[in-house]
């Protein structure tokens, strides 16, 4: 089988850790990069062996030896550095948050599924095996019905008004940033919430320092999230059910060890006795550094003529991103031109 060929569009952070990912995809090669300079084409392409170098990210968009371009631009340039790989014909997984807001991701989706073109948004850890074995335990009943999910991501950035952390232009905050994180997860396990609820300290700029969502779901469900730029917090997530509980360890969103706990006993006088639960540790191997498994699952999706992944559809991300939108008009944030 002929391997998928890669191009990523940009040369940052991301994108460097999606070039160590795709290294271990035996059936991958990235074989063209874009940036907005020669020089960092050049620079990116040295240190990972990579082929094609353009200087610009429409000839990226236009080289004919790609098959699937990796969105790996900052946020606010999702929604048109998508339309221009789309509209030269390639597939696309685009960097989370998929856009800026539901109508541009609304309009990414539209032109994607009118051209027969795959897309995706790229919540990597959806397709982590330590988030495979927590998906299966769920599924197998293991701890029964889930009544409450719990995770955050934060952590202490210095502060920088013009850094892209912070600055309203550049889509900055927390929300965005790493609230995704957790309101993907609880997406993952519960599902599109019925009500929603959010709290917000806008800080110097304006945008969200630090951020808590409460998800409400039919019977009573719920989902407790946060998420933070300027407040550091143990990075865990739970999912709680009826007959025990998941415990994903830190750092949750590429975790190596899960915890089963399972109700040993039932009665209410002993739910503050240590020995309420049967425990099991899982050491979950985790092959590259995590980036490779949505890599791999893009690559089956494209081989099976598929225009979207079961695991992360588009409907979802459209989802996510309107509930977002929603989250920021209960802070009364916009970001600037939209």
């Amino acid at each position: 089988m002929e391997k998928i060929r890669w191009g990523t569009l940009s040369t940052g952070y991301i994108a460097n850790l999606f070039a160590e990912g795709l290294s271990a995809v035996a059936d991958a090669d990235l074989v063209a990069v874009g940036s907005r300079n020669r020089e960092t084409a050049d620079a990116f392409g040295d240190k990972w062996d990579v082929p094609h170098r353009h200087g610009s990210y429409e000839a990226l968009a236009n080289d004919p030896d790609v098959d699937v371009i990796y969105v790996a631009s900052p946020h606010p340039y999702h929604y048109e550095h998508t339309l221009l790989c789309l509209n030269a014909g390639k597939h696309v997984l685009v960097e989370k948050p998929f856009a800026m807001n539901a109508r541009q991701a609304k309009e990414m989706i539209d032109l994607a599924q009118a051209k027969g073109l795959f897309l995706m948004e790229a919540m990597w850890t959806r397709f982590l095996p330590a988030m495979v074995q927590t998906r299966r335990w769920i599924a197998d009943g293991e701890i029964g019905d889930v009544e409450l999910v719990r995770a955050n991501l934060s952590f202490m950035a210095a502060y920088n008004a013009a850094g892209r952390l912070f600055a309203p232009e550049l889509g900055g905050g927390a929300l965005l940033d790493v609230g995704i994180y957790p309101i993907s997860f609880a997406y993952m396990i519960l599902g599109s919430p019925q009500t929603v609820s959010s709290t917000a300290y806008l800080g110097e700029t304006g945008t969200d320092d630090r951020s808590t969502y409460t998800f409400g779901y039919p019977g009573g469900k719920t989902a407790l999230l946060s998420s933070a730029v300027r407040l550091s917090v143990p990075v865990e997530a739970e999912v709680i059910g009826t007959k025990g509980y998941i415990k994903l360890h830190q750092p949750w969103i590429n975790p190596r060890t899960v915890t089963l706990a399972r109700m040993s006993q039932s009665e209410a006088s002993l739910i503050f006795d240590g020995n309420l639960y049967d425990t099991q540790t899982v050491h979950v191997p985790t092959q590259g550094n995590g980036y490779n498994y949505e890599a791999v699952e893009v690559g089956a999706c494209i081989r099976a003529g598929k225009q979207e992944s079961d695991l992360m559809s588009l409907s979802e991300s459209l989802d996510i991103m309107e509930t977002m939108d929603l989250i920021r008009a209960q802070w009364g944030l916009t970001y600037p031109n939209e």
